[in-house]
């Protein structure tokens, strides 16, 4: 038999017990449930709150759930995944302790790996950002332009710069994720690089930096002096 919230007496109830007891008494699916807000005609939210839960190995993995995956879930339609995944990635962002860097002044590879390093944590394919600045090193924004295995034949250079233009940016820095953890890069990323920072060079918009990185590690290629 499935029991409604309103079946559960009130003090039981997640957010009575959340307000009662505080936020760390709650159980995994009754934070979920207080998230979800509504189940259905024939699940409880805390019933749905615990198929999420069974839907993954451990906890943990919520951070790897996606949209197509929330959505295979009865009772969890679009605008609930999208609040779910919305709600997940600004848990990662307090957990790693990444606040809001737009307009925040980045001026060497290691702080910019620092303060971005969330973006690609433990993501099972490559991630490419470009990072636009103002002419006093200040971001402006950061745009994830491509995901895939990253070459020049994927990266466009088109893209890059029209999001430059369109931001008024005076220069660039490229960064993507190799997930194997080595961030020595390949072939494919020199070769790469030396187009954009070419293309850099004729639209006066230059690529300051193109860094690579894992979990753990960066690399830089202007740190490196392979930028020319």
């Amino acid at each position: 038999m499935n029991y409604k919230i309103k079946d559960i007496p009130k003090e039981e109830r997640p957010r009575e017990r959340l307000l009662t007891y505080g936020v760390e008494s709650l159980s995994d699916s009754e934070l979920l449930a207080i998230l979800l807000k509504t189940g259905t005609k024939d699940s409880s939210v805390k019933d749905l709150a615990i198929e999420i839960l069974n839907s993954v190995h451990t906890i943990h993995d919520l951070k790897e759930i996606t949209i197509p995956n929330l959505i295979k879930i009865k009772g969890i339609g679009m605008i609930k995944a999208i609040e779910l995944l919305a709600t997940i990635e600004l848990g990662k962002r307090i957990f790693l302790n990444m606040g809001d860097q737009i307009r925040v002044k980045l001026n060497n590879p290691k702080s910019i790996y620092q303060s971005s390093k969330y973006l690609f944590y433990d993501k099972k394919q490559e991630y490419f950002y470009c990072f636009y600045f103002d002419n006093k090193q200040r971001l402006i924004e950061r745009k994830l332009l491509f995901m895939g295995t990253i070459n020049k034949s994927i990266v466009h250079p088109r893209e890059v710069f029209k999001e430059a233009y369109l931001l008024s940016a005076s220069s660039i820095i490229c960064m993507h994720n190799h997930p194997s953890g080595d961030v020595t890069p390949s072939k494919e990323d020199i070769e790469l690089t030396k187009a954009l920072v070419t293309v850099g060079q004729v639209a006066n918009i230059p690529i300051i930096d193109h860094i690579v990185v894992s979990n753990t590690d960066y690399y830089s290629f202007y740190e490196n002096d392979i930028l020319s």
